[in-house]
C-alpha cells in the first residue's frame, strides 16, 4: 500500500511538471509571436533574439532552418572582425534580415561601417552594414533544424494547435485538480456529520431502551 502511495505521488509530480513545462513554453512562444509582430518580424525576449536561418550561406557554422539566438548590442564599438551579426540589408530589392560574419571594420572620422561575408560564400557582401542596420550579435547558440518548428508556431494553425490547445488543456487540468481538492476538503466534514448522526441515534435508542425497561419494571412492580 505504501509503495502504491509513493508511485501515485511520483506520477502526480511528473504530470504537474509536464503541464507546467507546456504552459511556460506556450507563454514564451506567445510572447515571441506578439513581440515579433510589433517589431518588424524580430522577436525579442529580454534582449535575446531568436532567428530562423533562411539560407546555407553560413555553413558549416549553422545551416538553413536552424534556430540561432542573437542578443542586443550595448555598445557598437565592441564589435570586431570575426563576430557574427544579424542585420537588415537589401537582397533582390527587398529589405530582409541577414546573419553574416564581420570580416572588416571601417572607421572614417565618426562613422563606422562593417564589411560582412557568409562563411559559405565565395565573396563578401556588396552592401556595407551600418550601426542602424544591426539587429544583434550571435551568441553562439543554435538549435539544429528547430527554426522550421518556430516558423510553423508563428502561423495561425501552428499557434492554435501547439499553443492555444495545450494552454486550454492545462487550465482544464488545473480546474480538475481544484475540484478534487474541494471534494477532499468537504469529505471529512461529511464523515464527521455522519459520526455525529450515528452517535445521536445511538443515544436516542439507548434512552428509548431505558424508558422501555423502566416501564417494564414499573409494570412488574404494580403486579
Amino acid at each position: 500500500m505504501e509503495n502504491n502511495h509513493i508511485v501515485k505521488k511520483v506520477f502526480k509530480f511528473i504530470i504537474n511538471a509536464v503541464a507546467w513545462i507546456i504552459l511556460i513554453f506556450a507563454l514564451l512562444i506567445t510572447i515571441l509571436v506578439f513581440t515579433s509582430d510589433r517589431n518588424n518580424g524580430v522577436a525579442n525576449l529580454l534582449g535575446y533574439i531568436p532567428l530562423t536561418v533562411e539560407s546555407d550561406s553560413m555553413n558549416p557554422t549553422f545551416s538553413k532552418n536552424d534556430l540561432i539566438i542573437s542578443r542586443e548590442i550595448d555598445d557598437i564599438k565592441n564589435l570586431n572582425e570575426g563576430d557574427v551579426i544579424t542585420f537588415w540589408t537589401i537582397i533582390d530589392g527587398k529589405r530582409v534580415k541577414n546573419t553574416h560574419r564581420i570580416i572588416q571594420v571601417n572607421e572614417h572620422d565618426w562613422n563606422i561601417s562593417y564589411v560582412t561575408k557568409g562563411d559559405n560564400n565565395p565573396t563578401e557582401d556588396t552592401i556595407d552594414v551600418y550601426p542602424g542596420d544591426i539587429i544583434g550579435q550571435w551568441t553562439g547558440v543554435k538549435i539544429n533544424q528547430f527554426g522550421s518548428a518556430m516558423r510553423f508556431l508563428r502561423t495561425k494553425t501552428g499557434f492554435f494547435i501547439c499553443i492555444l490547445i495545450p494552454m486550454a488543456l492545462f487550465f482544464l487540468f488545473e480546474l480538475y485538480k481544484f475540484i478534487l481538492v474541494i471534494v477532499e476538503i468537504r469529505r471529512p466534514a461529511a464523515q464527521v456529520l455522519d459520526e455525529e448522526e450515528i452517535k445521536r441515534r445511538a443515544i436516542e435508542e439507548y434512552l428509548a431502551q431505558q424508558k422501555k425497561e423502566e416501564k417494564t419494571a414499573e409494570g412488574s412492580a404494580e403486579k
